[in-house]
């Protein structure tokens, strides 16, 4: 796992906080769902993981800087629908890399909506030849104006984390 901490300054103090015990003071959002099986998979799936499949596969991808997620790199996505749509930016906060983990976390930056960070990653779990998918994430609204819908955004941010999975799954092999 590698951090960065270049560009412009993050919207909240907790950076990484998504590698383990979430914190306080933030909404909470853990999904894990089985996407796929076996070790060739688990890899494949990573793969497209880190370049940005989620986010490609959503169409909510507006820029990144690298082609493969890394530390540092800038990521802009649009959330919402046709014209009402914002941009949001982040920043890639940490990739893992591990013998049972593959994935990436970003954290929010000024301009975007709301205020926290968000890993996406895939999981293997040898002894099942499971690989799960999981979506993590803190977050709170940016801005007041943003507080008086927050009680819409847990199950909109649950159901988000649905769609990115079913995405990574129906990945189609190259």
């Amino acid at each position: 796992m590698s951090e960065s901490p270049d560009g412009p300054a993050f919207t909240y103090s907790e950076i990484g906080a998504t590698r383990g015990e979430l914190p306080p003071g933030y909404r909470h959002l853990r999904v894990r769902r089985p996407i796929a099986a076996g070790e060739a998979e688990f890899r494949r799936l990573g793969a497209a993981l880190l370049r940005y499949r989620i986010q490609r596969g959503l169409r909510i991808l507006w820029e990144a800087g690298t082609p493969v997620a890394e530390p540092g790199t800038a990521v802009t996505v649009r959330l919402g629908i046709g014209r009402f749509g914002l941009r949001a930016p982040c920043r890639v906060v940490y990739v893992l890399d591990e013998p049972e983990r593959i994935g990436f976390a970003y954290g929010t930056l000024p301009g975007h909506p709301t205020s926290g960070e968000e890993l996406f990653a895939v999981e293997y779990d040898g002894d099942s030849d499971v690989v799960y998918g999981v979506v993590t994430a803190f977050s709170r609204p940016a801005n007041r104006y943003l507080r008086l819908g927050a009680s819409l955004a847990v199950p909109a941010q649950r159901a988000a984390a649905v769609a990115y999975l079913a995405v990574l799954r129906r990945t189609p092999r190259e």
